[in-house]
């Protein structure tokens, strides 16, 4: 499998990179950030982008992949619901509008726990909304990912903020997974696909046992 990853200089997003440089089934990986990661694997190609908007529809550099994980993102703390927006939702369609319709290929949108359209939560609405229009864009599947707290994986180093404090929530039953989890789970959504399109806990859980 050929994958295109974002975030990859963030928490999660260098953990699902670790996990996924790791794999056999992994033939490659595209890293699209706005600055290098700082790993090196011959799995692994990178694509420096300043600025996402910036990426042309049906980017050359974004096809021949059968699967994006876009881990890509920030905590609403501290930011006004514009940039919140823009972050969250304008860059997530617009990243995949550069890779464009695609009947082969599956997008995969790492929101989190909490996530809903109906929520009095600005952030939660717009990851939401984000979930939803991914739908539209024509690819094979998109799947939202809510998993909540996380346990890193052994060689991250790219834990400020929560991702210091994850471990604290791995021991609740339901509440938690390994990015390993997380990742094997993204790996199987884009291979076999799932029968719904909003991932939970439960689901990840239930995907990692199915394998």
């Amino acid at each position: 499998m050929r994958v295109i990853l974002t975030g990859a200089t963030g928490f999660v997003g260098e953990g699902v990179l670790l996990a996924l440089l790791q794999r056999t089934d992994i033939e490659k990986v595209l890293s699209v950030s706005r600055r290098p990661c700082e790993i090196s694997h011959p799995k692994l190609e990178e694509y420096i982008v300043a600025d996402f908007m910036n990426l042309p529809a049906n980017d050359p550099k974004l096809q021949g992949y059968d699967a994006c994980f876009f881990c890509a993102g920030k905590s609403n703390f501290g930011m006004s619901r514009k940039e919140y927006y823009h972050l969250s939702y304008e860059i997530t369609l617009h990243f995949a509008a550069a890779i464009g319709a695609n009947p082969d290929f599956v997008f995969i949108y790492l929101s989190g726990a909490g996530t809903s359209s109906r929520s009095l939560q600005f952030w939660s609405r717009t990851k939401a909304k984000a979930e939803a229009n991914l739908q539209t864009i024509g690819f094979k599947a998109a799947y939202g990912f809510r998993p909540a707290g996380m346990k890193p994986v052994k060689g991250q180093r790219r834990l400020q903020g929560w991702g210091k404090y994850h471990w604290l929530f791995t021991w609740i039953p339901g509440f938690a997974n390994t990015i390993e989890q997380v990742t094997d789970a993204m790996v199987i959504c884009a291979r076999d696909g799932y029968d719904k399109p909003i991932i939970e806990v439960r689901d990840i859980n239930k995907l990692t046992k199915r394998g």
